[in-house]
């Protein structure tokens, strides 16, 4: 789980991630404005959280009164990345996006310039510019206002902005010239298919207990019945299993067939992701 309760397991790298960390680093490097975007539960904001490690950071930036042995690897995961993560409210103000932003980055300079200097008797008191990327997920939500006011940081501290966000969220932004003109990166995060979707599909099986075979016509089938339900979908794949695990120990079977699937399918909401 992190700390918003969600279960997260345990994280598959896939091409797809591993496309966008190489991504995220380029528009770390060369401080432009970048776009990633995909349709939803194809993995986005779970590559952009694990690139920041935000999985161990937010407990730790939500609650500065912790302290904790602990803290010095988060902090040193952090002095990696050199990336604050945020997800906007929706129909936050701009004086919202500022207040609670500019706090984040503070927090996470804060982190960082712990670890550097977590050997001297005291730390340097201005740490800006220790981060180097912003990453803004459910780009949606920003109002053109509030994208002016990215526009401006952008502009003012050099610092690199990821933007993640739905297919189409590139043509509502080449609707503003002044900020489009900034984007320097562009990345469509893709659904699973094929080798990819057998491997992620493999760690699944084992997940269970299983083994899976692609030369055993029912292991086969299953796989089938599979891809054409969640259409390579990283989130629905997860849902799936989570019910497929349920069906097996409820029936008492070993064996993942083309009914247990389709049994499993009725109790998905397919295309909510």
């Amino acid at each position: 789980m992190n700390s918003n309760g969600r279960p997260t397991g345990t994280f598959i790298a896939t091409k797809e991630h591993r496309r966008f960390v190489e991504f995220a680093s380029a528009v770390r490097k060369h401080r432009y404005i970048g776009l990633c975007y995909g349709a939803a539960g194809v993995g986005k904001t779970l590559s952009a959280r694990r690139y920041a490690h935000w999985d161990l950071a937010e407990p730790l930036l939500e609650d500065r009164r912790r302290r904790d042995p602990g803290d010095a690897d988060i902090r040193a995961a952090l002095a990696r990345s050199r990336t604050a993560f945020y997800t906007p409210a929706i129909f936050a103000t701009v004086r919202d996006l500022r207040i609670n932003l500019t706090a984040r980055i503070g927090h996470v300079e804060l982190d960082i310039d712990e670890h550097l200097h977590r050997d001297e008797k005291g730390w340097i008191v201005d740490s800006d510019g220790l981060v180097e990327m912003l990453i803004f997920d459910e780009a949606e939500r920003l109002s053109l206002t509030a994208l002016e006011f990215i526009r401006d940081i952008f502009d003012r501290t050099g610092v690199g902005v990821i933007l993640i966000g739905m297919p189409g969220m590139e043509k509502r932004l080449s609707r503003y010239p002044q900020f489009y003109s900034r984007v320097g990166f562009a990345h469509q995060y893709r659904p699973l298919a094929g080798d990819e979707l057998s491997f992620v599909l493999t760690r699944h099986w084992r997940s269970l207990g299983l083994d899976l075979d692609e030369a055993d016509f029912t292991d086969t089938q299953a796989i089938a019945t599979i891809a054409r339900i969640t259409g390579g979908n990283f989130r629905l794949l997860q849902r799936l299993f989570v019910q497929i695990d349920r069906i097996l120990k409820i029936n008492d079977l070993s064996v993942v067939t083309e009914e247990v699937v389709a049994a499993t399918r009725t109790a998905l909401v397919v295309g909510v992701t």
